[in-house]
């Protein structure tokens, strides 16, 4: 008879030893897409997430969370990746790394949106691909392509693991990469966080496992100093600032080049772009500022933080008159706002991490790690009534943008047999109203970022995330979903359209192994693309040709039925079709995850988009003379 065997197979003691690594390195979550490749990991993890009392003797505890799609697999871990750098609606200082598996073949290569999304906006996360051994790759084997360096330069660092064969000295080396990895993700050294890529070839048998877990070890175990958070500054993003004598002089050259009292009395705006974080409310409200902030910047909230900014950027007599712009975060949004930024005014961008800076108008003056000392310290304020004309402004240009979405529709036959129709402002208006500060908002791209940034008013704002690294509709659902699974004490509530929903619409897949999470999802329903209908695509007239092409490749209407899809996913779905029943349909959205589908109304959104910006520009320029 057969002796059994009893010692781990290399692949089964490697993986156990990376992830011992990787959570002694911060690693608490991870995400698994199944596979048999990968099943190495996998077997090691599902035994690292049991209960403490069923856990094997050295094995670590983490969380783990299982996807059947690679694709929502990895937005989930962006999401609880994005969750994990807050606490109490602030930013806890850097991100924690979150993990994500696959197999080998089109599994990794379905992780590339999520990579490309974490590159642009600098959230941790470490994509393990299980791989074949070097012998078979190249040789038409099952499932095997080229997957080192797939994800080209959107990686901070990629690994091509051989892969384990025994040797006395693979466990030092795995933990002594497990280190790297994750300062690499988080930007312990360089102050740039991001995707790092671990290309693990594993040989068979490769499960199930059997015999013991390692004994825990720090042998190889590099512990990774990180930069430190200088105490000024203004930002408190996902990773440590960057400091140090670069920060000094560039401080020091602004202000001798500017002299003293040169900088004082300057019309300065701050533009506060995505993941600009509180500090830039603090800056402006210094120094009496007006804020542009966009609805993700961490910053809309507070008295100088100016409604409708977007349409009251179309008044040049307040306009003409900005002689500085501070940029804080990335400013995406709005095309009034690259308008702004390519005048002839000086352009102070404030970037504190990260290898690149927000400059898409091409016109920076300075790029600097930290605001000057004496803009922190509120001493280069505006000239007299500078703020204040541009508060009057924005409440005139809000107040207008009010009567504008309380009209009736009836007035122009957009009225349904319940009530009146929603539409997008309208929509994204009650989303705002019933946000409150404990909660977090997850925002679509496309129109509904768009229209809460036009019709936000918040003093303290809740936590608002959004995935505005490219700004893609790309695994919305899934990143919302993650976001809840990271912060469960908090009410999680997303606000996404239609195609947005429907490009991700798998994330709603849970196996019923998997724990549940309370989330909201808004889909504003218009059965298409209507923000192609604001640009110059959509300037077509109604029933000609130009319209029905217009229809076909950019409006594209689906007919699709969301309820039987939520159904078939085992979720809950309320539709609303009118004003009326909005509010209620939102402010109770009880527990687990459910979907408030709000039809709503696009017949009209380019002509809306032209009455409200009318309306604005008439009563600003009233309110200014």
């Amino acid at each position: 008879m057969a002796s059994v065997t009893t010692t781990p197979e290399p692949a089964t003691d490697a993986a156990r030893v990376l992830v011992q690594a990787l959570v002694a390195c911060g690693v608490e979550d991870v995400v698994l897409a199944p596979g048999s490749r990968s099943a190495p990991l996998a077997y090691a993890l599902a035994e690292a997430a049991v209960p403490a009392a069923d856990r094997p003797e050295h094995a670590p505890a983490l969380r783990l969370h299982v996807r059947v799609d690679e694709r929502s697999a990895a937005f989930l871990a962006l999401g609880l990746a994005r969750a994990g750098a807050h606490v109490d609606g602030l930013a806890a200082g850097p991100a924690r790394p979150v993990a994500v598996v696959t197999t080998s073949g089109t599994a990794a290569a379905n992780l590339h949106p999520a990579v490309l999304e974490a590159h642009h906006s600098g959230v941790p996360l470490l994509l393990l691909t299980a791989d074949r051994p070097h012998e078979l790759r190249g040789s038409g084997a099952n499932q095997t392509t080229d997957q080192v360096g797939m994800f080209g330069s959107a990686v901070r660092l990629t690994v091509d693991v051989p892969a384990p064969v025994g040797l006395p000295d693979e466990a030092r080396d795995l933990r002594r990469l497990a280190a790297r990895a994750v300062a690499a993700a988080t930007g312990a050294r360089t102050g740039d966080p991001g995707p790092v890529h671990l290309d693990l070839a594993y040989r068979e048998p490769l499960g199930p496992p059997v015999g013991p877990w390692p004994a825990p070890s720090t042998v190889g175990l590099t512990h990774v100093q990180a930069r430190p958070a200088p105490a000024t500054a203004v930002t408190t993003g996902a990773v440590p600032a960057v400091t140090g004598s670069a920060t000094a002089s560039a401080t020091g050259t602004e202000e001798r080049r500017s002299g003293p009292g040169r900088l004082g009395g300057i019309a300065t705006v701050v533009v506060a772009g995505d993941g600009a974080g509180p500090g830039a409310r603090r800056l402006a409200e210094a120094n009496g500022w007006p804020l542009l902030a966009e609805p993700s910047s961490g910053a809309r909230g507070g008295p100088n933080a100016i409604p409708a900014y977007r349409l009251v950027l179309a008044a040049e007599e307040l306009v003409s008159r900005v002689r500085r712009v501070v940029v804080l975060g990335r400013p995406t949004l709005s095309r009034p706002v690259q308008a702004l930024l390519r005048r002839d005014v000086e352009v102070l961008v404030v970037v504190p991490r990260g290898a690149q800076w927000p400059d898409a108008a091409r016109n920076a003056s300075q790029v600097l790690l930290e605001p000057p000392a004496r803009m922190r310290q509120g001493r280069m304020r505006g000239p007299v009534g500078w703020l204040e004309a541009w508060q009057v402004a924005g409440e005139a240009a809000a107040a207008a943008v009010d009567r504008e979405l309380d009209r009736d529709p009836a007035d122009r036959g957009r009225r349904s047999r319940s009530g009146a129709r929603v539409t997008g402002p309208v929509l994204a208006r009650a989303v705002a109203a019933v946000s409150v500060p404990a909660d977090v908002l997850v925002v679509g791209s496309s129109n509904p970022v768009r229209d809460l940034d036009l019709v936000a008013r918040w003093d303290v704002p809740p936590l608002v995330l959004a995935n505005r690294g490219l700004a893609g509709i790309d695994g919305t659902v899934s990143t919302a979903i993650g976001v809840a699974l990271g912060l469960p004490a908090r009410r999680v509530r997303a606000v996404l359209g239609d195609l947005t929903f429907l490009h991700d619409v798998g994330g709603l897949l849970r196996g019923p192994l998997e724990p549940g999470v309370d989330c909201q999802l808004v889909v504003a329903n218009d059965d298409g693309g209507s923000i192609f209908a604001t640009l110059e695509h959509g300037d077509v007239a109604a029933g000609s040709p130009a319209h029905a092409l217009f229809e076909r490749v950019f409006g594209t209407p689906h007919g699709a039925d969301l309820a039987a899809l939520c159904a078939g996913y085992g979720v809950r779905h309320t539709r609303v079709g009118d004003v009326d029943g909005l509010l209620p349909a939102l402010a109770a959205p009880g527990t687990g995850l459910s979907v408030v589908e709000v039809r709503v109304d696009r017949t009209g959104r380019r002509e809306q988009s032209a009455r409200l910006a009318s309306a604005a520009a008439a009563a600003v320029g009233a309110a200014l003379r």
